[in-house]
This record gives structure tokens, C-alpha cells and sequence, in this order.
């Protein structure tokens, strides 16, 4: 009764091509913008734009950009961090050493320099894949890191490998509290979260799903497997740059490269996991329960055994991740998203199922 598409008919093309086909998913898509950008802003406290929503928005863009490239076109990547880090260095190069670089500009170029790197690092995927193009990205991780690590010009002569970020300005209005941050931050994830949806019902997208389930027969209908996979490659590491140059302007402010390590590709890898991969919904899903998980945790542990050591309740956080990964990829491999498909799936019955 709640969610019904009875007496909603589709007599145009237009109509049949909508995002959101039910009037239902249209107002709570509307809702939920309205939370966003309207009851959040007037009720949230600097904590929780600073820990939890700002970092949210900025790993779910980054986990999204991880879901095209192994979700929905099946290629297995560990350097996701090493885009970030790209990202979030050139951002920062483009800003010191152009003067007057606007920084909406600075961050499609950073975007765009991670893409170039995807591409290069992505050159394998044609030859080899699963395991082997895994090992393959994860040496993108430690040489991107190690480049970053080793050339002080990246940090601008920066002996310790830290980078300040610039003041984020645009039209002459400085982002410099939690709310304007999170704010910009939202709009952007926004944008490139309905890029991304369209992109995946274009011809690309389709494309990008025929080289996941079929890689053979892909190639024999006509599709270019070197050119379908590094545009994967670029776009992935494209979302992911902007994903490390928000980390290092909206978030924290300044960062190394170590802040992009190996355990941040994982935790990349393991959002898509749990939430759901070939979905863009698991992205979100996925982002909110790695992150808020700990928190959790973290209260309740000391709220149910008072005195506990915060060192074995981040051990106890490890191996739940562990568990609940094991338990996503035995029971829903489809993870969070496929839940959330089931529940409205219901809905539709409901109450009456037979």
C-alpha cells in the first residue's frame, strides 16, 4: 500500500527514461534532499559535520568511484587511495602555483590528473585480470605513495610531506566553517552522484557491465575491451581525485600522503563489499556503515562495560568488519543494497502478499 505503482502508466518516452520512475521514489528523493540541504544544516553541531557527515560524503564519492570500475565493470582495484592522493596533491599544486586558480577548477583538474594516472596504471587490465590486475594496482598504491613520499616539489619543499590546504573560496564567499563546508561538499557529491547514474543507464555503462559478466562475448558483439576498461580506469580515478582533494580541503586541512595509505584502499574495497557492489545505492550504504559503525561501537562498549580498553574495543571493531565481510560474501553478495531492493520489493505487497 505504501509503495505501489499501480495507476502510474508510462505514455511517454521521456516518462519511461525518468531516474526515478514512481512518484513515490521522486518525493523521497525530494525529502531527502530537503533533509539535506535544509534540516540538517539547522540542527547538526560542528561534530557532526567534522567526524561523521563531511568524511561520509567524501568516502561515499570515493567508494562510488571504486563501484564503476569493480562493480559494475568487474575490474578488482587496490590502489584507491593512490587516486585519492593524487587527487588531493594536484588540487593543491594547482592552487599554489596558478595564481587565481578557482578551486572548483583546481578540483576537476586534480580529478583529471588522476584519471591520466588510472589510465596509465589501468594498461594492464587488458592482459591481465582478477588477482593479478589486484597486484597490479596495488603497486600503483605504493608507488604513487612512494612518488609523493620521495619529490618534495609535490608538497612544496615540505620536508615532513604535509600539505596545507588552501582556503576554498568561490565567488568571493569563503568555505571556512563546518556548515559551508559540508554544504559544497554535498552539492559536489551530488552532482557527480547523478553523473554517475546516467552514465551506468548510457550506452557506456552497458557497456561497462557486458565487459563484467562476459568478457568474450563483449568483444565479439563489438565492444572495445582496451578502450571500455581505461575509460573505467579514468573515470573511477577521476571520482576518486576529486574524493582526495575534498579529503585534504573540506575535511582535514592539511594531510600526508601516508593519510592514503594501504589500509584506505581496503576500507574503499570493504564499503562496496558490505554495501553492494554494481550499485551506486551500496556505495552510501556502504560508506555510512564503516563509518558510523566504530562510533557505535564505541559508545555502546563504553556504555555497556564501563572501563573497557579502547585498544580492544578497536581490536573487537576488526574483527566485526572481518565477520561481517565473511558473512556479506556467503550469504548477500550483494550486500546492503540488495537488502534495501528486497524491503521495497515488500512494500509492494504489503499487507496483503498473497
Amino acid at each position: 500500500m505504501i509503495y505501489r505503482e499501480a495507476g502510474q502508466f508510462k505514455t511517454t518516452y521521456a516518462q519511461d527514461s525518468l531516474i526515478f520512475p514512481l512518484r513515490q521514489d521522486r518525493l523521497s528523493m525530494v525529502a531527502l534532499f530537503a533533509f539535506a540541504y535544509v534540516i540538517v544544516p539547522a540542527f547538526a553541531t560542528d561534530y557532526w559535520f567534522s567526524a561523521i557527515l563531511i568524511p561520509f560524503l567524501i568516502l561515499s564519492l570515493a567508494a562510488l568511484g571504486l563501484n564503476i570500475l569493480t562493480g559494475y565493470t568487474g575490474q578488482l582495484s587496490l590502489g584507491t587511495a593512490g587516486f585519492m592522493a593524487v587527487g588531493a596533491f594536484a588540487a593543491f599544486n594547482f592552487m599554489l602555483r596558478v595564481p587565481g586558480m578557482p578551486i572548483l577548477l583546481a578540483f576537476v583538474l586534480a580529478g583529471l590528473s588522476a584519471a591520466a594516472v588510472g589510465i596509465l596504471f589501468g594498461l594492464p587490465s587488458l592482459r591481465i585480470k582478477g588477482f593479478y590486475l589486484a597486484v597490479a594496482t596495488l603497486a600503483a598504491q605504493f608507488f604513487i605513495e612512494w612518488t609523493l613520499t620521495k619529490f618534495s616539489w609535490f608538497s612544496n619543499d615540505n620536508s615532513s610531506g604535509v600539505i596545507s590546504a588552501q582556503k576554498m573560496q568561490i565567488l568571493g564567499y569563503d568555505f571556512d566553517t563546518p556548515v559551508s563546508k559540508y554544504l559544497l561538499t554535498l552539492t559536489i557529491v551530488v552532482v557527480l552522484t547523478v553523473l554517475a547514474i546516467n552514465l551506468i543507464r548510457s550506452e557506456t555503462g552497458r557497456a561497462f557491465m557486458a565487459v563484467r559478466d562476459m568478457g568474450v562475448a563483449a568483444e565479439v558483439v563489438g565492444i572495445p575491451m582496451l578502450k571500455t576498461k581505461l575509460l573505467s580506469f579514468a573515470i573511477s580515478s577521476f571520482y576518486c581525485g576529486i574524493a582526495g582533494a575534498l579529503w585534504a580541503f573540506a575535511y582535514l586541512g592539511s594531510v600526508e600522503p601516508q593519510a592514503f595509505d594501504l589500509n584506505r584502499s581496503f576500507q574503499m574495497l570493504f564499503m562496496i563489499i558490505i554495501g553492494g557492489m554494481g550499485s551506486i545505492l551500496g556505495s552510501f550504504l556502504g560508506a555510512f556503515f564503516m563509518l558510523l559503525l566504530p562510533i557505535l561501537l564505541n559508545v555502546f562498549g563504553h556504555a555497556l562495560f564501563p572501563g573497557i580498553r579502547s585498544d580492544l574495543l578497536s581490536n573487537l571493531e576488526v574483527c566485526l568488519f572481518g565477520a561481517l565481510i565473511i558473512f556479506f560474501l556467503i550469504v548477500e553478495p550483494q550486500g546492503l543494497a540488495k537488502l534495501w531492493r528486497t524491503g521495497k520489493e515488500k512494500l509492494r505487497l504489503w499487507p496483503f502478499p498473497y
